[in-house]
């Protein structure tokens, strides 16, 4: 089954926050979506920022709710607790679609996704980049309505800490990891989905050959000085 929809998500960050994340990231993005999956879609990206985006992509305002809570593993880490509205009953009304992926900016796509994205399962996360959680929150697929629960039990001022206590590690990707426990259909190495900074060791390695989307969570960028010295970066991250 297809998603009819590629999200992306774009805010302000905290000051001093590691990554910055310029206006331009978004279109980039939306570009290497468009040469590397072919099945009609929709590009939007939840911002808080709308006026900053390039005017022909679609954007949705983005909501203040569970904006201002910290990651309870301290201010360099990303807070993301926004995104658990995917798992709202209304996600399906709100971001106008029955199906979609939800895809972060500091992300390389090398070639086809439609091996990644078409398939039967109603929630797919990627994973095994972290023994703490089970799901890194870098790349979802779902339908609307899927997993409920991570929505119905998140309690602003206990969850995270309760996520944390229980030993899992991020922000909404640690909830989502503590709700669901382990067993989600995930992307793994195998699929072709590597983490630049355990998979490739921080651009030592290069890709393999069956790669097909690097993500860049951690403290190199794909547009950073380092990651555009780097060709097989250059020459996809446009």
């Amino acid at each position: 089954m297809s998603p009819d929809t590629i999200i992306c998500w774009r805010w302000r960050p905290a000051v001093g926050y590691r990554s910055k994340f310029p206006p331009e990231s978004v279109r980039i993005l939306r570009n290497m979506v468009k040469r590397h999956y072919d099945k009609p879609h929709r590009f939007l990206c939840v911002t808080d920022h709308p006026e900053e985006i390039d005017p022909d992509i679609e954007t949705l305002q983005l909501w203040d709710e569970w904006g201002d809570i910290p990651s309870p593993h301290g201010g360099h880490n990303p807070s993301c607790y926004r995104r658990l509205k995917m798992f709202s009953p209304e996600a399906g009304k709100l971001f106008k679609s029955a199906r979609w992926v939800s895809l972060d900016l500091d992300t390389v796509i090398l070639r086809d996704v439609a091996p990644l994205w078409d398939r039967p399962e109603d929630f797919v996360m990627w994973g095994e980049t972290d023994p703490r959680s089970w799901y890194n929150g870098s790349m979802t697929l779902m339908s609307a309505g899927a997993r409920p629960q991570v929505w119905e039990k998140f309690n602003p001022l206990t969850s995270p800490k309760e996520a944390k206590a229980a030993g899992r590690f991020g922000s909404d990707q640690g909830w989502i990891s503590h709700i669901l426990g382990p067993g989600e259909a995930i992307w793994k190495p195998r699929d072709g989905v590597l983490s630049f900074r355990i998979h490739l060791k921080n651009g030592t390695l290069p890709p393999p050959q069956n790669a097909r989307i690097i993500m860049f969570h951690g403290g190199t960028d794909p547009d950073s000085p380092r990651g555009q010295r780097i060709p097989w970066v250059k020459g996809n991250y446009k």
